[in-house]
């Protein structure tokens, strides 16, 4: 996995023009900064995608988190290099010549589809168990990605219900000046959270992780047309130029 610097680059540039306006407008950072109001938004936004979200599938949103910084390495181009190798391989030597590099690999799907080739499967029942595989990781992943986009649409919601709370702290304590202060900031500044991170974090997260998995779906699918050419004994020329479609 590599660094994506863009993800960075991106919440950091959101981020300064917000409190970079603030501060031209005379705003204080430190005002910003509102603990009770964090724990209001934050607290309530994940309790309710939980309630909403079955325990393995919020999990998994919250697993890739990390694909926003560090996504998934497929990548097209070398996939379609080593599709044509084994091509390549098994018009000279056979299919049982694959057989000698499955250790190498690591990702279940391709090892699946090796086993697949190398056992003599007919091709169109192995696009159709291979295709099961896909359809149950788009499954899987689109739900965990969904967590997110849950959170983007709570959020502003809880950051409402935060203002309320801090607006009724005011009102119990309109005999106390001291005190407004605090209740009023609150108010505000829970607001600011709750469509700040609704905006800036929540639902960029959300769509940048169903790119990623649409990426992925792509890649599996550009492997089993792959395969599925080698087994029904397609020229490794033909295979490349068919697969050379999937890359954008």
């Amino acid at each position: 996995m590599k660094f994506d610097f863009n993800s960075v680059i991106g919440l950091s540039l959101a981020i300064a023009g917000i409190v970079g306006g603030h501060i031209l407008e005379g705003g204080r950072v430190d005002s910003l900064l509102q603990v009770t109001a964090f724990v209001i938004v934050a607290g309530g936004t994940m309790g309710a995608v939980m309630l909403q979200t079955p325990l393995k599938v919020f999990w998994g949103g919250i697993k890739m988190l990390i694909w926003v910084f560090f996504p998934p390495n497929y990548a097209s181009e070398s996939l379609i290099k080593q599709i044509i190798a084994w091509s390549s391989a098994v018009r000279k030597e056979g299919l049982l010549v694959l057989e000698s590099g499955l250790e190498e690999i690591t990702d279940p799907f391709v090892k699946k589809g090796m086993h697949l080739l190398i056992d003599g499967t007919p091709p169109l029942k192995m696009r159709e168990m291979m295709d099961v595989d896909i359809n149950a990781f788009e499954d899987f992943s689109r739900q965990s990605a969904r967590v997110w986009e849950a959170a983007g649409g709570y959020s502003p919601t809880i950051g409402i219900l935060g203002a309320v709370l801090g607006l009724i702290h005011v009102m119990e304590n309109l005999s106390n000046p001291a005190k407004l202060g605090g209740g009023i900031a609150v108010a505000f500044v829970a607001t600011i959270y709750g469509v700040g991170l609704a905006n800036l974090v929540f639902l960029p997260i959300a769509s940048k992780l169903k790119t990623l998995i649409n990426n992925q779906v792509v890649w599996r699918e550009m492997l089993i047309d792959g395969l599925v050419a080698i087994a029904e004994g397609e020229n490794p020329r033909i295979i490349e130029e068919r697969l050379l479609g999937y890359v954008v």
